[in-house]
This record gives structure tokens, sequence and C-alpha cells, in this order.
């Protein structure tokens, strides 16, 4: 045996091919065939197609006698039914593979046939709709996305029918903004971005969203909430009250920017939640009154004033930098000074705290997500078809999974932290 392999082997014989399977070769037989009539395998008349359509209608037949309990002409005599097969319909339906297809539906004599493969009142085939979604949620029109359709796919997808597609989340939208919440949350970013509704005239709308932390680390979209006029206080009252009723009932630290009212709000609706001015919010405004050319020295000296180990520290910093500057950005020291009180609850808890509030700006990310469908968009027909395509948006966020698993892990020392600091107020929390 050994010789019989050696002398195979300084021969140079080759192992024999492994043999094709059945697929496979009904497969080569087929594009064979189909270059041999002179066929092509793609476009309009091509090969997927013819394909696509003999699968489909053999599977529709197949379904039909599994309904009828008989093969085409070969009914039982003494069957119980009466009911037979009665034609065919033609049924154009659109495939993201192919485009459209004509295909022959059965029908039966009772009227009672449901097909599956291709139900009834199904025009589009595959992953269509949630090309759709998508494509919506990225800010395109429907006259967009049916003009897409027309110059990838080769299909005609109306408006009309787009606007059915992405109608169909409405009910999945009114589910999840009614959904119940977890009864506790370690914080809650709050914001709020401006969009184009045109109402008789286009005016600028504020869509108010709120994204809060769990106790085990995950990030959750709470809502949206359409309002009207400016973004004010009184609506983010309604907006926490509606948290509340879906059973948020104690949240440790609510993070915001420095709109009037909204402390008082928050302590009307949870009275324990400590309200912290939004770092990142008060940052983008100091250098918003500067001029460019004072940004690098500016970052010099506000530094030391979020970073100070405590609240007077941070007050003597504030202090040094109203010597600098103070004369020549007044609105930026008074800007500071309106917003001490809600800016300085932080510098009295850990640094793991202080980090996961300061840096890690939660409603900020979220926020970068609608402002590029909004301008992608330019403005809405109407105040549910913003909502429809934010939506669209936070149900695309971190489709893998990874964004979160990385927050997740981001957070885990933060909330070692809330856990020791607020043990008398986290569920079944041991004693520390």
């Amino acid at each position: 045996m050994t010789l019989d392999v050696v002398t195979s082997r300084s021969t140079g014989k080759k192992k024999a091919a492994k043999p094709r399977s059945a697929q496979e070769e009904l497969a080569a037989s087929m594009v064979a065939q189909a270059q041999a009539q002179g066929l092509a395998l793609t476009g309009p008349d091509g090969l997927l197609k013819q394909l696509t359509k003999t699968v489909l209608e053999a599977a529709l037949n197949a379904e039909m006698t599994e309904h009828l309990g008989h093969e085409k002409h070969r009914a039982e005599p003494a069957r119980a039914g009466s009911n037979v097969r009665n034609g065919t319909r033609s049924k154009t339906v659109v495939s993201d593979a192919v485009g459209e297809v004509e295909i022959a539906v059965p029908r039966d004599r009772d009227s009672n046939f449901e097909p599956v493969i291709v139900k009834k009142r199904q025009r589009r085939l595959g992953s269509v709709d949630e090309i759709v979604l998508s494509l919506y949620a990225k800010g395109l029109t429907t006259g967009e996305i049916s003009a897409h359709f027309a110059e990838i796919y080769g299909a005609s997808v109306s408006k009309e029918t787009v606007s059915r597609i992405t109608d169909q989340v409405l009910g999945e939208m009114a589910e999840w903004q009614s959904r119940p919440l977890d009864s506790v949350y370690a914080a809650v970013f709050i914001d709020a971005v401006h969009v184009k509704v045109r109402d008789g005239q286009v005016a600028n709308r504020p869509i108010y969203a709120a994204i809060g932390v769990t106790l085990e680390g995950r990030r959750d979209v709470l809502g949206l909430w359409a309002g009207q006029g400016g973004e004010g206080a009184k609506f983010w009252m309604q907006v926490l009250v509606d948290m509340k009723n879906r059973g948020l009932s104690d949240v440790f630290f609510v993070v915001c920017d420095g709109l009037k009212g909204l402390p008082e709000v928050v302590g009307n609706v949870w009275p324990a939640a400590i309200v912290q001015t939004c770092v990142v919010h008060l940052l983008r405004n100091t250098f918003r009154l500067a001029s460019k050319r004072d940004w690098d020295a500016l970052k010099r000296d506000v530094k030391p004033i979020y970073t100070a180990p405590n609240a007077a520290a941070a007050a003597a910093a504030l202090d040094e930098l109203e010597e600098t500057w103070g004369g020549k950005y007044g609105a930026m020291i008074r800007l500071w000074r309106n917003a001490w009180e809600e800016f300085i609850p932080f510098l009295d808890y850990d640094v793991e705290i202080r980090r996961v509030l300061c840096s890690t700006n939660a409603i900020e990310s979220l926020n970068s997500r609608y402002r590029r469908a909004v301008r992608a968009r330019g403005h809405f027909p109407t105040e549910q078809a913003a909502l429809k395509c934010l939506y669209l948006v936070t149900r695309s966020l971190d489709p893998t999974g990874t964004g979160q698993a990385r927050w997740t892990m981001r957070w885990k020392p933060a909330l070692n932290a809330f856990s020791i600091t607020f043990s008398d107020r986290w569920p079944g929390a041991e004693t520390y």
C-alpha cells in the first residue's frame, strides 16, 4: 500500500475531483443551456428572472394542491368537497434581485385559497420593505426612494407604495412609545432636536428625546415627543410625566441643557433626582461666544473648572477665568454664572460618575444621527412623518450590538459607584 502511495505521488497523478451535488449539476446544466440559447443570466428576460417565475409558480401550485388535497385533474370522484382549481390570474411582484416578475397565481372555485409564499395583495418579495424603511430613516423622501428603485432595481415602486410601506411602522412606533419602562434609571439625558414641518407654512418644531441608562448599563431611547413652537419647560413637564406614568419612578441624575425652568420641572416629577447641566452644551456655548483665534487659550483656562476636585476649586477656577477673559467676553462669564447651580452637583461625586456624566454625552450622539436624517430631508409634510423618520433612525441604531456592548463596559465602573452612592435607592441593593 505504501508503495502504491509513493508511486502515485511520484508519477504526479491528481486526486479525482469531488463529484458535484445534484443541485450543482442542475445549475450548471441550466447555465449551459441558457448560454447555448444566447440567454443572459440577468436582465429583464434573463435566466434568474425566469427561474424566479418558475419557482414561485411551482410553489404556488404546490400550495394549491395541499389546499385542495389532490393534484391537478386528479380529483377523486368520491371526495368530500367539490372545490377544484379554477384557472389562474396574472400578478406582477417586485423582487429586489430581478425587478418585476409576472407570475400566474392559481385560483380555486370556492375562492378560499390563501397562498403563503406570495400572499394576497402582496406586491413585493424579499427585503424590499426593509430597504424602503432604511432609506426613509436616512432622510430620503418617498419620491427619491421611488426613483432609487427604478434606477437600481429596474422596478416601479410608486411614492404611494413607499408611503404605505413606511406607514406600517406607525403601529410599532405607538407600541414602542407607550411601552413600560424600568422603575429606576442611573441617568436620563434629555434634549430636543428641531425639524421643519410644512403645516400650511414651513415652521420649526421641537422633537423631544430622552435616553436612559439602566442599572445594568444598557442604553435605552425612552421616547420621542413632538412639541409646538420652541423648546419649553412646560412641554418637558408633559414628557417627564409620561415617562413616570410608564413606570419610571426614580432617576439618580437628569442631564439637560440650561433651559430656564427645567430644574423645577424635574424636581416636581422626581424630587430626589439631581439636575445636572450638560457640560458638553456648556462648553459648546462657551466657544460660540468667543472668537475662534482665542479657542486654544480658552480650552486651557476652562478645563480646570469642570475637572476641579470640588465645587470650591471650580469656583476659584471660574474667578481666574473671569479675571483673564471677563473684560473681553463678559457674556461667556455670565453663561457660567447663570448655569453654576446646575453645573456643580456632579463635582460632589466619585470620579467615575463624573467621567460618564461629563464626557459620555449620550443624547449628543443620538441627536447627530437625527440631524443627519433631518438635513438630508430638508422638511417634512406632517408632524407624523417627522416622528416616523426619527423613529426609524432610532430603530436602526447599532444593528450589530457592538455599540451597546462598548457602552455597557464603559459604564460598569460608574455603575459600581452609583450602587454605593445611591444604595438606599438602588433596588435590591446590598448594604455597603
